[in-house]
């Protein structure tokens, strides 16, 4: 791996490039270069792995690249290059062809910069393993972290989606986007089961085969499954490597999970163990370290981060050059909680891969070259990730058990049953640096973790808009996201014409800019007339507006368990390169209900349309009371809570995060039938709260 950057249209190009290597040359010890044109400059701070080429590499065209294409030199030969490795064939590559055909052809795991003829490609593997950012204020300008872009003054700072080619018009300064496809969810393989078995053992040989490096490399290693099943491969293909597990150090109290695990999986498989234990008393100076290092006080982001980066020191002491981790089996196989409750769990697996690149990667990528480490992620492989879409969801989870034939694949390979059967342990919970963090956080007095992790990073982990209703859910969702240290830029309504509307909900919709007033966060409408399908292009437009008027890089849902509706939003979203964040996602209704009103939030029911409810239901404030009655029809008639089935609307009026609070002066209520009404306010207003 390494660092790029590149700044255009600037006359102080060069020392920009510059300083803003600089920030990250840690990505990069081998070698660190700078090239200047009339119209730009680039910096390529080098981490060779294999065949040291200095880049930029300058043929027809200029390349820098943060890259490891693993079938390289089978491209070399299939087009007769002589390429030196990756990077030079790259080179040589788009020399001969379009860039949606080269992309189509490279094995690995990639983010680089091309220039020929005055255009800028920017381009990344589409799952986003090599990060890449970009902005185009005050001059256009890319880099492999945010941080080297915020160093040398840009601001609008974007993420490239990993689904988008980006093209740069250097002379005329504008930009054009090519969509790349993304993952699909196949037509089931007609195997047995013992076949399926054979073809993951298969792939997964020849995934991790590929990324084995000639120098000294390294672990990840809980005791877990996921981590387990890359050191038996590696075993198998007789590698000699370390496995590296990371625990508090806890002298009075029992080990860390992952410690005791990690022992007997280590033991089972006949492989080397490192163990590195981290005292209570050090967490905090490596928070100091890591929270601004990765850009996030997101609390698990934070937490893994810290379980990860241990590891990662450890092997930059003993000399490794690369580290494998167990990243990205949850999201082919169905490894979540989630899994377990949800219909469609193929497009669960595909929802959770659109959204590793935000969740897991940057993290990851930004941690393993600050410890001068090339990250591996063999179950992220191409080939392994499109068998896994096509395996039957009933192999991958059910409502006791998740991943259920890479499970049976450990045992197959020889792996003993009590680490294959393992119940999933996050990183954070198994090394007990949770727990850890936590106290801390409230030895200082701070209820929330996320508010404890802002004395390291004070900057919003991102810039959203809030897709709301004027429901409950939207709201709440925005609340959730503002305590976890996002910044919400704005609130996004869609005003349908149907009332029907199989995709947004229309009563009191009204009422949004009264909630917009009360919250004190601008509000941005978008009409549609409700034709299915055809919504969704009402929704494009807005969330773009969104995006170019407030520089939003990601949305939130309230989506608990529509997968119509959160599917469509994540396609629309993801096709406008906005991250996507669902907090409420498969969440226990009950407990939602109850949350909501424990963070002292206010609503009321506007319309019903179930059997058990009536008309004394409308413009009631929902107490504790109603939700027990809830819960009571929920167990007579399964009855959705939470309201998912439709059995009634809600509207906020009241909250946290509310500086006034919504009255309804004025008020009718129409009834269709015993269990059909509908509250229709004729007049509402703020008051002081």
């Amino acid at each position: 791996m390494c660092g790029i950057i590149g700044i255009f249209n600037r006359e102080d190009a060069l020392n920009l490039a510059r300083t803003g290597l600089k920030e990250i040359e840690y990505r990069g010890k081998d070698s660190f270069n700078l090239y200047a044109q009339k119209d730009f400059s680039l910096g390529h701070c080098l981490h060779s792995i294999v065949n040291k080429v200095k880049q930029p590499i300058i043929n027809k065209g200029t390349l820098v690249s943060n890259c490891e294409v693993y079938n390289w030199k089978g491209l070399s030969k299939k087009y007769k290059l002589n390429a030196k490795n990756d990077s030079h064939l790259l080179s040589l590559v788009l020399e001969k062809k379009n860039i949606k055909e080269v992309l189509e052809e490279l094995d690995g795991d990639y983010a680089f910069a091309y220039i020929k003829d005055n255009q800028l490609i920017l381009a990344r593997d589409i799952i986003g393993i090599k990060p890449l950012w970009y902005s185009n204020s005050n001059g256009f300008s890319f880099a492999s972290e945010r941080k080297a872009l915020e160093k040398i003054g840009f601001t609008n700072i974007i993420e490239l989606n990993p689904r988008k080619i980006l093209i740069y018009d250097i002379k005329t300064k504008k930009i054009r986007i090519i969509q790349r496809k993304f993952f699909r969810i196949s037509p089931k393989i007609n195997l047995s089961k013992e076949k399926i078995i054979y073809h993951i053992i298969s792939l997964l040989k020849s995934s991790v085969k590929k990324r084995i490096p000639k120098k000294k490399f390294a672990l990840l290693f809980s005791g877990g499954l996921d981590s387990s099943l890359i050191a038996l491969t590696l075993k198998k293909l007789g590698c000699d490597f370390t496995c590296y597990t990371v625990g508090l150090d806890n002298p009075i109290g029992e080990e860390a999970e992952d410690i005791v695990y990690a022992r007997k999986a280590a033991k089972n498989i006949g492989v080397k163990l490192k163990i590195v234990k981290i005292k209570e008393n050090r967490i905090e100076d490596y928070l100091k370290k890591i929270v601004p290092l990765i850009e996030d006080s997101n609390v698990i982001k934070v937490g893994v981060a810290l379980t990860f980066y241990l590891a990662c020191e450890q092997a930059k002491k003993d000399n490794c050059k690369v580290i494998f981790s167990g990243t990205g089996i949850e999201d082919i196989f169905a490894g979540y909680e989630r899994h377990k409750r949800t219909t469609n769990i193929d497009k669960e697996c595909l929802s959770g891969l659109l959204k590793i690149y935000e969740r897991d990667t940057y993290r990851d990528d930004i941690i393993t070259m600050y410890n001068g480490l090339e990250l591996r992620v063999p179950f992220l492989d191409k080939k392994l990730v499109e068998f896994a879409l096509k395996v039957p969801e009933k192999y991958k989870a059910n409502p006791e058990e998740t991943k259920i034939i890479v499970r049976e694949v450990a045992v197959k390979m020889g792996l003993d049953k009590e680490i294959a059967f393992r119940k999933k342990k996050a990183a954070q919970h198994g090394s007990k640096i949770h727990r850890a963090i936590q106290k801390l956080s409230r030895r200082e007095g701070n209820r929330l973790i996320s508010k404890y992790l802002t004395k390291f990073y004070s900057k919003p982990n991102a810039r959203l808009g809030s897709l709301v209703s004027s429901g409950k859910d939207s709201i709440y969702v925005m609340y959730t996201m503002i305590r976890q240290n996002y910044e919400i830029s704005c609130m996004i309504t869609l005003k349908s014409k149907n009332p029907d509307s199989y995709m947004f909900h229309t009563p009191t919709i009204e009422l949004t800019k009264l909630q917009s007033e009360a919250l004190g966060i601008p509000l941005l409408e978008q009409e549609t007339p409700g034709e299915k399908e055809a919504e969704l292009k009402d929704l494009r437009t807005a969330l773009k507006k969104a995006k170019e008027k407030y520089h939003i890089e990601g949305v939130t849902t309230g989506a608990l368990f529509s997968n119509y509706q959160r599917e469509r939003i994540e396609k629309v979203a993801d096709s406008l390169g906005l991250k996507i964040f669902s907090p409420l996602w498969n969440m226990d209704q009950e407990k939602e209900m109850r949350m909501i009103l424990q963070d002292g939030f206010k609503f009321i029911i506007t319309k019903i349309a179930a059997e058990g409810l009536d008309k004394s239901w409308l413009n009631k404030e929902i107490t504790e009371k109603e939700i027990d009655k809830l819960a009571e029809l929920n167990r007579k008639h399964g009855f959705n809570v939470a309201f998912e089935g439709g059995e009634a609307e809600t509207l906020m009026v009241d909250g946290p995060i509310f500086k006034k609070r919504i009255v309804i002066e004025d008020f009718e209520i129409k009834e269709e039938s015993k269990n059909i009404a509908e509250l229709i306010i004729k007049k509402a207003k703020l008051v002081d709260k």
